[in-house]
């Protein structure tokens, strides 16, 4: 059995929940990897837990990323990746920043497709108020920080795919992360100019 798995990064807007939706369309193999969470806002998409429960999974070796933002704790657990690859599926997780897309790589290895989306950010601007954010100030301080996290990995090879949502239609970018996960290898791609 493969395992395979991809990485979806990229700033707020990119389409990172709209590739998910279109991936798992396409093909339901892929089933999007729930991250655990503890503390406030949006729930939808996580497993809530408590801080004793981070505390165990922490003790016991569990957590392959833990990550602190927002006054928020996000976590993923090995045993979550595991259960989705030993019935077949290719678990798909977000990320929210460079070091943790690499943890992820080298605490759990397998064969992970990263993939970077992006938009510039006069479009995250527009998108974000047509999406419901009430925060969309803060969703541009985001876009800029993705920015500067890619600059400072540009001459690393973090990703074997970057996609320009903007320019891709979901189906298109569902299509291209499809074709690169059933490549044989996994190539690094260049950080063309993001700006």
């Amino acid at each position: 059995m493969t395992r395979q798995g991809v990485i979806l990064y990229g700033p707020p807007t990119s389409g990172k929940d709209t590739a998910t939706t279109a991936l798992i369309r396409q093909d339901d193999r892929y089933a999007l990897l729930p991250k655990l969470k503890y503390g406030t806002g949006r729930s939808t998409g996580y497993r809530l837990v408590s801080p004793a429960e981070l505390d165990d999974l922490r003790s016991t070796g569990r957590l392959v990323v833990e990550t602190h933002r927002y006054g928020n704790v996000y976590a993923i657990d090995r045993r979550d990746i595991t259960a989705l690859v030993e019935v077949g599926r290719v678990p798909i997780v977000h990320m929210g920043n460079v070091a943790d897309l690499e943890r992820l790589r080298t605490g759990a290895p397998m064969e992970w497709t990263s993939v970077l989306l992006w938009i510039p950010r006069a479009v995250c601007a527009e998108r974000s108020p047509h999406r419901g954010d009430v925060d969309t100030p803060r969703r541009l301080a985001a876009w800029d920080e993705t920015y500067r996290d890619v600059q400072a990995a540009a001459d690393r090879p973090v990703f074997n795919l970057v996609i320009r949502t903007d320019r891709a239609g979901p189906d298109e970018v569902a299509r291209q992360i499809t074709e690169a996960v059933a490549a044989d290898t996994r190539q690094p791609a260049a950080i063309p100019n993001l700006g």
